[in-house]
């Protein structure tokens, strides 16, 4: 009988790990079917999508909105379940999601597998107990965050980012063409994948390039953009972009961000995905003052958040703003200061690409299929 898999995902970044991780799996072992609930680049990889649960994606509060629609992907997967039981389930990503999912799964007896787990090393620590008793093994993609969930009575392993199972392999050859200040300055805009992220973002970015366009009246501006934040960032641009140069394009970061002297960027994977080209960065993420102080800041426990900065052990390596709130003058000071001083930009470049060269090999994706194949072999087996 062929191995079965399910895999919950709810955000853009998981239906792409996803999808490499169900090719990983297919090429481990071309029978194993692979269902769940995901978006169209799992769709796109082979995976039976019963849900559709990407598009929507939102972060932090505004994920409260989507409290119905999980509750009734739940009941039906309970349905699923008791028809018939997977041998493995596989989450992916948000815990805020995926931890009810591996509960679900784990009264069914289903072992459970989570790649790219909850970073409860910097915020929800108490959520550790759900992990330890819903989840079998955990795939990390940190070294540290292996370290720290084992220290905690968790099976993890380090498995590698999946960020390097997709990129160029000559990304840094991307990155040595001509640079400011030998020609005029091109920066990135980087405010998100999801609408909620653009929205919150990308108004007070386009008050820091009119700023730096002052500055510097050549400075271009490139924005790559998702299939679900495209509309939204095109909207916002001819709203208020006042003669800026500013070109947004779907589904080009790893074209765009090579060609980059400085980005602005929100925090999370895309400081990483920045980072792999040695491309000096400035971390952003607008937070409204009063949720931040009311909430957020009680939830955060590590004094840096940009995950270059955590990698760097804590340490400035990048200038980040986060939360940011209020006028955005500092963060265009910044950026005005890094272009004015191109030695400070190419000691960045270096700094990066010394913090990034330790989880920079590929592998990650055919590493977690391996693991699943093992947790699979050894149910079967037991």
């Amino acid at each position: 009988m062929s191995k079965r898999v399910f895999i919950t995902v709810a955000e853009v970044s998981g239906d792409n790990n996803a999808a490499l991780l169900a090719r990983a799996l297919k090429e481990l072992d071309p029978s194993i079917q692979i269902e769940g609930l995901g978006g169209p680049k799992m769709a796109a990889a082979g995976v039976t999508i019963h849900f559709e649960t990407t598009a929507a994606a939102a972060m932090t509060f505004h994920a409260v909105a989507r409290a119905r629609e999980v509750w009734r992907w739940l009941k039906w997967m309970k349905a699923e379940y008791t028809r018939a039981k997977p041998d493995l389930h596989i989450c992916v990503d948000s815990s805020g999601f995926n931890l009810y999912f591996a509960k679900v799964a784990k009264s069914f007896g289903v072992p459970v597998l989570y790649y790219v787990p909850p970073q409860l090393w910097a915020s929800r620590e108490g959520r550790i107990k759900q992990v330890r008793a819903y989840v079998d093994r955990v795939a990390s993609i940190f070294p540290f965050e292996a370290e720290w969930y084992r220290a905690r009575g968790v099976n993890a392993e380090f498995v590698g980012h999946p960020l390097f199972d997709s990129l160029p392999l000559n990304r840094l050859e991307l990155s040595g063409k001509p640079r400011f200040p030998d020609r005029p300055p091109v920066i990135g805009i980087i405010p998100g994948s999801r609408k909620s992220e653009v929205k919150a973002n990308l108004p007070s970015l386009i008050e820091v390039m009119q700023q730096i366009k002052q500055e510097f009246d050549q400075a271009s501006f490139l924005i790559p953009t998702t299939s679900f934040s495209n509309a939204m960032v095109c909207s916002i641009l001819n709203a208020r972009h006042h003669g800026l140069e500013a070109r947004a394009t779907m589904n080009a970061f790893d074209q765009i961000v090579p060609q980059c002297d400085l980005c602005l960027t929100k925090s999370g994977t895309s400081t990483v995905h920045v980072a792999a080209y040695g491309v000096p960065m400035i971390v952003v993420y607008r937070v409204n003052r009063l949720l931040w102080h009311g909430v957020g800041r009680w939830f955060v426990k590590t004094r840096k958040i940009a995950m270059v900065n955590i990698l760097a052990g804590q340490t400035d390596a990048v200038p980040e703003f986060i939360p940011w709130y209020g006028p955005v003058d500092a963060v265009a000071d910044c950026a005005i200061d890094l272009l004015k001083h191109p030695q400070k930009l190419a000691d960045q470049r270096r700094k990066l690409m010394e913090i990034i060269e330790p989880i920079s090999k590929p592998g990650a994706s055919m590493n977690v299929g391996k693991m699943a194949i093992e947790m699979i072999n050894w149910r079967k087996s037991s």
